[in-house]
């Protein structure tokens, strides 16, 4: 049985020989997903960012780094951030830009701004051009608006500036169910190239009309929260991932979980955060080798549904047993 180290510290030393993903064997060759919108084609398992890159000004990175080499090195390239991430940006772009890995990125990121008064998009714009600066990019790859926040006046600003060359797509995020529908009447629209949202086997409200209308739409889908924050793996603890699903090489719990996703056809890209080096080459494991059909995905589904406390998971606190000490925590902390 792997636990997730074991099974790291062997894809790590497989990843050594395999410097160059583009000219790997067949059974090694990365799975991707088309963009319609575009026509890009992106990795399906990409890096988030949301408190893992946060850290104090000067606090050590170097274990950050080993996180966005092991990614790049082992076949991906998207990665997703935001300015509400704390120091999120500022450590992408610098170990992007410290590692040479500068253009090989797929960036994406968020504007939240309400602006001076109802329709001024001034503070928006000022929000792309500070990312511009901290991702070290001419150009970014994807623009959310984040948690559909002013979304009336942000988006047709994102569509000026993707004409203006500052980026590439456009589109919204959120995480929370309760504002699906929202998201589904922007997606409808027809106005966005993609769209970030929440979807996992263990919440899967996404299947009943996000995943399909985008699909429809030609939406490139990004999948947050395929973990839930940590709570899955407290969830199958020391228990060994089943047979069945080792007949397709699933060798760890994450691949598991982040391979049902990526199941999904409407899915473009899930994206998985990690501060440690080790998860990190776990999860870009399962960048590789069979993905799970319809059939596979219900049995994977039914036999995590089985286990004791499946029920109440969506209730369980996020990042469980672990801390996070950025800007973010510090500001928290001076608040209460």
């Amino acid at each position: 049985m792997y636990t997730r180290r074991a099974f790291a510290q062997a894809y790590v030393g497989a990843a050594a020989l395999a410097t160059s993903p583009a000219i790997a064997r067949p059974l090694d060759a990365v799975n991707r997903r088309t963009l319609q919108k575009g026509g890009e084609a992106l990795p399906t398992v990409g890096l988030g960012t949301f408190m893992t890159f946060d850290l104090l000004p000067g606090a050590d990175r170097q274990h950050l780094a080993r996180v966005l080499q092991t990614y790049v090195e082992g076949g991906g390239s998207v990665i997703d951030t935001s300015p509400l991430y704390g120091m999120g940006e500022v450590n992408v772009g610098d170990l992007a830009a410290m590692l040479g890995f500068g253009e090989r990125l797929w960036t994406a990121t968020k504007v939240w701004e309400t602006g001076d008064y109802l329709g001024d998009a001034s503070h928006a714009r000022q929000s792309l051009e500070r990312s511009l600066q901290r991702l070290w990019r001419s150009r970014i790859n994807a623009v959310q608006v984040h948690s559909l926040v002013n979304v009336d006046t942000v988006l047709p600003r994102l569509k000026e500036w993707k004409q203006e060359g500052l980026i590439r797509h456009i589109g919204v995020s959120h995480h929370d169910e309760a504002y699906f529908e929202p998201m589904a009447q922007w997606i409808a629209k027809g106005a966005l190239d993609i769209v970030q949202l929440h979807y996992s086997i263990a919440m899967r409200e996404a299947e009943k009309r996000l995943l399909p209308l985008a699909a429809d739409k030609g939406v490139g889908v990004l999948v947050n929260m395929p973990f839930e924050k940590a709570p899955l793996f407290k969830l199958v603890g020391a228990r060994p991932v089943p047979d069945f699903a080792r007949e397709i090489g699933i060798a760890s719990w994450s691949e598991y979980f982040l391979k049902w996703v990526i199941g999904h056809p409407a899915g473009t890209c899930v994206l998985c955060a990690t501060s440690d080096p080790a998860h990190a080459a776990e999860n870009i494991a399962a960048l590789r080798g069979e993905i799970p059909d319809a059939a596979l995905r219900q049995r994977m589904l039914q036999h995590v549904e089985a286990l004791p406390g499946f029920d109440r998971l969506l209730r369980e606190p996020w990042y469980p047993g672990k801390r996070y000490p950025g800007v973010i925590a510090r500001a928290q902390q001076a608040r209460s």
